[in-house]
């Protein structure tokens, strides 16, 4: 979930990522150290503390003795420094963008472009699909939650940033991108090849089941889902089911509020949903309105590792609260806020923030939520048409008052 904030521009302290290359012939030298001139806001933002005689005098060198001195760009040379910073934490989610991809990130979050319909994100230093998004190319693909992604076009995505990848793979309607993708047990990497489109997915749908349970599956939690769902609410309330399943699979999830927003359907009001811890330790908690119009229907809710994001914090919302049964496979563990801060130069940083904890405190970043009936559903099972999750679900259902 990202958090938009602008903040006051500061002169962002740089370091640089060192790497090197054998078999090449070099000397030792002593040289004389140059002193650094022509830059502007040197100690602008400085913190305490902090000793950069190092950057200066490796910026020094490279100004005074670099072979191609007029091949030198300053500014590009800054903006290494500060992407080599951002990368050595470690941390996928927190992304420095320069100005033109700044623009196009603000664009993309703002749904400006045309994609294939999945959400991506890193896991084990891979490029891998949290959730392809029902009815969209990447499922019609048969792209599945959990498949690796190995190149895009003919680029490969080893070291490659979730934000490179998704501004590689978003595009204009029509046309195409070529993904080459690996999946446990699948003997090589397969390439397909797949036409972007307007990625238009209603947020939320139902039917009844077994003419008593009502089956609410929530896509995505976006700008639309508040109003979808209250209509929806309402037609379950008039409709004559007694039980509700709530399937959360391959929910990559989405906006915070309407998390909390469809929480409040199930539990009573005031209830903790998620916690939002800070890096200095304080903790602020975000709790449900009075709402509660489904708290009282049996619920058995269903995710995957394709569940991301405000879907766990549903999911873990109402486990917590209520000790709703969790069906399915261990959610994705994308349990970490994001702030957009605007830098010089319309330059921006991504940067997280805050980890998000279930009522009872257990983190979901890397950790996900674990269910507590394990159901694994195979690609065997899914060129059968069958769903042994969907059905362990309706089986807890019918005996639950």
């Amino acid at each position: 979930m990202i958090r938009n904030k602008i903040l006051i521009p500061i002169l962002i302290i740089i370091s640089l990522a060192v790497g090197f290359v054998g078999g090449s012939y070099f000397q030792i030298r002593k040289i004389s150290i140059p002193i650094v001139g022509d830059v502007l806001n040197r100690g602008l933002g400085q913190p305490k503390n902090v000793d950069f005689a190092i950057f200066w005098t490796a910026w020094g060198l490279l100004q005074d003795k670099y072979v191609d001195k007029d091949k030198l760009n300053t500014q590009d040379m800054v903006y290494g420094a500060i992407d080599g910073m951002v990368k050595a934490i470690g941390d996928p989610y927190t992304v420095f963008f320069k100005p033109k991809e700044s623009k196009e990130f603000s664009e993309q979050i703002s749904g400006s472009f045309s994609g294939i319909g999945i959400e991506i994100g890193l896991r084990d230093n891979m490029l891998t699909v949290i959730a392809p998004i029902k009815n969209t190319p990447a499922a019609h693909a048969g792209l599945l939650a959990g498949d690796k992604i190995l190149k895009v076009n003919d680029k490969s995505t080893d070291g490659m940033a979730v934000d490179e990848a998704v501004s590689l793979i978003r595009g204009q309607k029509g046309t195409t991108v070529r993904l080459t993708y690996t999946r446990e047990k699948m003997p090589s990497p397969t390439e397909v090849t797949i036409t972007r489109d307007v990625i238009k997915v209603p947020a939320v749908d139902w039917k009844m089941l077994n003419d008593n349970t009502a089956y609410i599956e929530i896509s995505i939690f976006n700008g639309n889902l508040d109003s979808e769902f209250q209509k929806i609410a309402d037609e379950v309330t008039a409709s004559g089911a007694n039980r509700i399943i709530l399937d959360l699979r391959n929910d990559p999830g989405g906006l915070l509020d309407s998390a909390i927003n469809i929480a409040g359907y199930f539990l009573d009001s005031n209830k903790v949903v998620t916690i939002e811890k800070f890096s200095d330790g304080t903790e602020q908690p975000f709790q449900t309105a009075a709402n509660g119009k489904l708290k009282n229907y049996p619920l058995v809710v269903l995710i995957n590792k394709g569940s991301a994001s405000a879907s766990e914090i549903l999911a873990g919302a109402l486990r917590d609260n209520r000790g709703v049964t969790v069906v399915g496979e261990t959610s994705f563990g994308k349990g970490s806020v994001q702030e957009l801060a605007e830098l010089p130069q319309k330059a921006s940083l991504k940067i997280t923030i805050a980890k998000w904890l279930t009522p009872k405190g257990e983190s979901i970043d890397e950790n996900g939520i674990k269910p507590d009936i394990e159901v694994k559903l195979t690609e065997e099972d899914i060129k059968a048409e069958k769903d042994p999750q969907l059905d362990k679900a309706l089986e807890l259902i019918k005996n639950l008052r």
